[in-house]
């Protein structure tokens, strides 16, 4: 362990959480108003699909660019680059009177999400450094924990009636403050420079399964975000309030899951865990499709968020030791596949949506919770032990 005293190594554990609160609140602000902007601009589903796909697109994209520029620079500054384009853009999306202006905005929202997102990974990876122990997952529990207050706030903006521009804006502007004031406090790293190597790889045979395991888990979860708020209101027919208290359940769902997943792992071990996560996320979505009532739909939406915290966290720790490909090879492999489940589910959903209903979409995405049931007991013990 690096030799650095407990008080600096705390301050900067801190003001790397606060950037994934950052994010975390951020992203879901946006998310809790996709229904507001759906009726603002007049969109069905299939529309609503189509223009979300740009989101994602700019995600994706800009992998090799942030990439790049962490090569030469340190993760603090790109970081603090990332916290302020995203959050200006964030302040956009309740003035967009046009479907295309929605589409651009959306499009470079993904590409300063990416650059954000990957930039406070790379801190919180250099000071995890400075620990024994792990304390990567807290970092994810910190983000879901944002994404719940920034779904609650929305709760109450929709609540009370507030104009969807004026709340992106409020949040936009304090998170670029709060980014401001805490960027000095974190670590600035100087980059390692490495020989060049081959571009991106596939993820061979070894980790092709986690790479499935992943883009399951991140299919399901971000048509959570996209769409949980829709279907209430289309599917169970209720109101724009209990549609967005829904989506606060999924997110204090997720953050229940991610800040007690730790524990559960000691006491039952990695491959059961990611069984019942893959069981919660089937059975959740299966009680939403089935059991279309207010309840009902609450309770099913609640165990998709359990069982959707822990996986990508899980995976990641046990492809970090890979034999066949570097840590990082094999994180960026599985990873950049588990974005595809970010880029093609949510928008699909809205096709299906649009051609047989939001119940039928619903089911069809059920199905990835049962791939992770498959690929979960293919693994072998050896791929899930903690050592």
């Amino acid at each position: 362990m690096v030799n650095t005293e407990v008080a600096g190594r705390s301050k900067l554990r801190f003001a790397c959480g606060m950037f994934f609160f950052i994010s975390g609140f951020g992203y879901s602000s946006w998310a809790s108003r996709i229904p507001s902007i759906q009726q603002q601009l007049h969109l069905n589903e299939a529309q609503l699909g189509a223009v979300l796909f740009a989101l994602p697109i700019g995600l994706m994209l800009t992998i090799p660019l942030t990439a790049k520029m962490l090569k030469h620079f340190s993760s603090r500054n790109i970081m603090l680059v990332g916290a302020v384009a995203f959050n200006l853009l964030l302040c956009i999306p309740g003035f967009t009177t046009y479907i295309w202006q929605l589409v651009i905005m959306l499009f470079f929202f993904g590409s300063a999400r990416n650059i954000f997102n990957l930039s406070i990974n790379a801190q919180a990876v250099s000071i995890q450094s400075f620990y024994e122990r792990s304390i990567m997952v807290t970092f994810h529990g910190i983000w879901s924990l944002a994404g719940f207050a920034g779904a609650a706030v929305g709760y109450l903006m929709v609540s009370h009636n507030v104009a969807t521009s004026w709340h992106l804006l409020i949040v936009g502007i304090f998170m670029i403050v709060l980014s401001l004031v805490f960027y000095p406090m974190a670590y600035h790293e100087k980059p390692v420079v490495t020989p060049s190597t081959s571009g991106f790889r596939l993820p061979d045979k070894h980790l092709l399964k986690f790479a499935l395991i992943c883009f399951a888990s991140m299919a399901c979860e971000n048509t959570m975000y996209d769409w949980s708020g829709i279907y209430f209101q289309k599917a169970v027919h209720a109101t724009k309030p209990a549609a967005t208290a829904a989506f606060v359940v999924y997110m204090v769902a997720m953050t229940i899951g991610r800040f007690t997943g730790d524990k559960l792992v000691e006491l039952v071990g990695i491959k059961r865990v990611l069984s019942l996560n893959g069981v919660l996320i089937l059975a959740g979505l299966l009680v939403s499709v089935l059991l279309p009532y207010t309840f009902t739909t609450y309770i099913g939406y609640a165990m998709v968020g359990l069982g959707v915290s822990c996986v990508v966290p899980l995976v990641f720790s046990m492809a970090g030791k890979s034999q066949s490909m570097n840590t990082g090879q094999a994180l960026a492999a599985i990873s950049t596949v588990g974005y595809l489940g970010f880029l093609i589910i949510p928008p699909t959903v809205g096709f299906i949506a649009q051609a047989v209903g939001l119940r039928w979409a619903f089911g069809v995405v059920a199905g990835f919770g049962a791939l992770i049931i498959l690929m979960v007991a293919q693994l072998k013990n050896t791929e899930t032990s903690k050592g």
